[in-house]
């Protein structure tokens, strides 16, 4: 059986405006034990997939039905089966999804101008969804939680898969990085506090906040719509903005204060609720070329001490990576998109045109001259890259791709499992499907009883 579309992974608030347009052609087209399908569910399911790119086809809409239907019988046997989510357990997934879509459309209340409801009006429709959400992943997990695959069967999964069909591999790659970071001066970070000062007081005095933020804030996010953040709630920023920006009442400017970013004051715009509205300006201490010179020999220096063997680059990194985040794994760096320390070679190019660029011409084994890049804070540095392996593009085969092959093996051995509970669970099962169906090329005989 196909991956459920949507149904188990995640109920889109976004679904709601979907459903808004097809409830003139809404009607019952299935039930499922004591739950219904209707008309609106599948079309929104539909048009979602339209808005993700799918190139739908004749049997769209039979699978999304189908899917739909798997995730009825997952609800109904979960009230059967007594399953049960706490009230916490919802408004915690409430809470997050709601953040979510708060955050991508810049606050709480253009959130309520979308759906032309309240925040608590919100959460009140959503409740529910999100209840029946959390018992069929439950009932899921109880399906294919516990299953495993051996060495045997990942290995029985490989040879059953015919030579013309091996999934070709991408390179793969591991790097390590000494990351070595100018400290700066405090001279260097009066200098920024001046000036954060000076434009604070240009404020105070009269001058338009806006005008002076798209001129000289140095927060690439915020500057060009004048510092405006947006509505957020705690947390969401680094810790002293927000000691600073949810103490400030309406319509006053905050003192100037650091972060790790530099130096900010905060205008406090508007309150609601949990949630502020602020803008700010930041402007960040400036390393001198000078500094950035002697990052440069003191890791020409390490790359020395290495390639002469007098310490390891697992050694180097540990005792003088500015890299919190790789330097007690030996340097090595994760990927964002994964988790994992190895990178795709394509995916490397989307997240750092310069890094693949530089390991594009090294070999396994070699450690670059320093290199310099500038972090996701906006802090120039420089760095030593170790190209500790990579792999050359080639057809999958068990020596190489074990652990990929073992997550495909148990990807099938869960679906077998799948298609054997709704065989069993659907003969014990009223349902009903709507002869509209039933031309559909289901997986399954959902009709047999």
């Amino acid at each position: 059986m196909k991956k459920l579309f949507l149904i188990l992974v995640s109920i889109s608030f976004g679904s709601y405006a979907f459903s808004q347009e097809t409830q003139s052609i809404d009607r019952v087209i299935a039930v499922v034990g004591g739950s219904i399908t209707l008309q609106s569910e599948l079309e929104t399911q539909y048009l979602q997939m339209l808005a993700s790119g799918y190139e739908p086809n004749d049997d769209s809409r039979c699978i999304l039905f189908e899917e739909l239907l798997y995730g009825n019988l997952l609800l109904h046997r979960s009230k059967v089966d007594s399953l049960n989510v706490s009230d916490a357990e919802v408004e915690d997934e409430l809470g997050r999804r709601l953040d979510y879509f708060i955050a991508q459309l810049g606050s709480q209340e253009k959130l309520e101008e979308y759906y032309e409801k309240s925040i608590l009006e919100i959460k009140d429709e959503f409740r529910e969804l999100i209840k029946e959400q959390l018992l069929t992943q439950r009932m899921q997990g109880l399906i294919t939680g516990d299953i495993k695959v051996t060495p045997a069967e990942t290995r029985a999964y490989f040879n059953k898969i015919p030579t013309d069909s091996l999934p070709f591999i991408n390179s793969e790659i591991e790097i390590g990085r000494i990351m070595r970071r100018p400290a700066i001066t405090k001279a260097q970070k009066q200098t920024a506090k001046d000036k954060a000062e000076e434009l604070r007081q240009r404020i105070l005095d009269g001058e338009s906040f806006r005008a002076l933020a798209i001129l000289y804030s140095e927060d690439p996010g915020s500057s060009k719509s004048g510092g405006d953040l947006g509505f957020f709630k705690r947390g969401m920023m680094v810790p002293e903005f927000d000691a600073v920006a949810f103490g400030l009442k309406e319509d006053s400017v905050s003192e100037v204060f650091e972060t790790n970013f530099g130096y900010h004051f905060v205008e406090m715009l508007e309150r609601r609720g949990e949630q502020i509205n602020v803008r700010h300006i930041l402007i960040r201490p400036k390393t001198s070329a000078e500094d950035l010179e002697t990052a440069r020999m003191f890791l020409d220096s390490i790359h020395t001490l290495i390639m002469e063997e007098k310490m390891t680059f697992a050694e180097a990194a540990e005792k003088y990576s500015d890299d919190e985040d790789s330097k007690m794994n030996g340097g090595m760096m994760f990927n964002p998109m994964t988790g994992a320390a190895v990178f795709d070679a394509e995916q490397l190019s989307s997240i750092d045109q310069r890094l693949f660029l530089t390991v594009d011409n090294m070999k396994p084994g070699d450690i670059s001259k320093a290199a310099k890049t500038t972090s996701p804070d906006g802090k120039e540095a420089y760095n030593l890259f170790f190209l500790k392996s990579q792999t050359e593009p080639h057809v999958a085969n068990m020596q190489d791709d074990y652990q990929r092959i073992q997550l495909a093996a148990l990807a099938e051995k869960k679906n077998k499992a799948i298609e054997k509970w709704i065989n069993d669970k659907a003969a014990k099962t009223y349902i009903r499907i709507d002869e509209a169906f039933k031309d559909c090329p289901f997986a399954h005989r959902w009709d047999k009883n």
